[in-house]
């Protein structure tokens, strides 16, 4: 029993649980948007959080083994233990158990797709089979095969593609069947953001990182040069929140979400003067969990 626990245990932490909220925020935010103009349909909602739960999970496991089998996550590794490097999981295990979750992404995404554009928006509806069957292999190939873009500096766009204008912008559309104007400045905060995540958890194994020949943009850029990429990330994301709450100004209630700017703050003045890398993952979780709220509180706000 204890083992079938330990096993359970070490599944559930090969998923990443504490990435998970990051990756909704920005369908929560979409729907938010699309609510206040009237396209709000909870069907959708609820199929778009299945789906992209189920893309973030097969990203977790997809990262875990592509590093797990490249040695990637060693003893030098400065995060959590991996699934692979624990030995508590083979290799083949963790891979089978991705090509299950393609199966389950590939279902959730097209109940998706059909439940929001049926049979009459052909367009929207090829378009986003497209932009489904892309952000499987984005996930995948995160880590994953010779030629995988997180070993090259990559990550970081395609985090900002698929967090900030997909989820925000593709959700809205999801919604809506049209984009809008209004979706734009909430989509570059929240990619932005996310890929201060990212930026945050690379400038962590920067050392490590760069020991295994993984390329990531951190360890091309540098210490210092890392740190400036992520003060212009964190700003950039304050500056275009702040424009949105101002062009979009109903109520001084739209701008509940600027408390989120402190935790925000107070974040870069940490990383600023962060000498040991492994004092940055507790703010991983902070950031994460800082950009969350502010996307909940940017539609929450925009709804009052």
């Amino acid at each position: 029993m204890d083992s079938i626990m330990e096993k359970f245990s070490t599944w559930i932490s090969a998923m990443r649980l504490r990435t998970l909220p990051l990756s909704i925020s920005g369908i929560i935010l979409a729907a938010c948007l699309a609510e206040y103009n009237g396209y709000f349909n909870w069907s959708i909602f609820t199929l778009a959080i299945l789906t992209t739960l189920s893309f973030q999970i097969l990203s977790n496991l997809a990262n875990d083994y592509g590093d797990g089998v490249k040695g990637t996550d060693n003893n030098d590794r400065v995060g959590p233990e991996r699934a692979i490097q624990s030995g508590k999981i083979s290799p083949e295990e963790l891979f089978n158990a991705i090509k299950i979750n393609v199966l389950i992404s590939i279902a959730l995404a097209c109940f998706l797709i059909f439940k929001a554009f049926g049979v009459k928006y052909f367009w929207l509806t090829l378009i986003f089979f497209i932009l489904g069957i892309m952000s499987i292999v984005a996930a995948i190939r995160y880590t994953v095969g010779g030629g995988a873009y997180g070993y090259k500096g990559f990550g970081d766009i395609f985090v900002f593609i698929f967090f900030g204008g997909v989820s925000v912008a593709g959700c809205y559309v999801l919604f809506a069947k049209t984009i809008d104007h209004v979706v734009f400045l909430p989509a570059l905060s929240i990619g932005l953001l996310s890929t201060a995540v990212l930026n945050l958890n690379n400038m962590r194994d920067r050392v490590p990182d760069a020991k295994s020949n993984k390329m990531t943009l951190a360890v091309k850029l540098g210490e210092h040069g890392a740190k400036n990429y992520h003060y212009i990330l964190v700003g950039l994301a304050i500056v275009f929140s702040a424009l949105f709450g101002i062009l979009y100004y109903t109520s001084v209630f739209n701008f509940i979400y600027l408390v989120t700017y402190i935790p925000l703050i107070i974040h870069l003045k940490k990383v600023r003067y962060n000498e040991n890398p492994r004092d940055l993952d507790p703010e991983l979780k902070k950031l994460a969990l800082t950009t969350v709220l502010l996307a909940v509180l940017m539609g929450i706000g925009h709804l009052l």
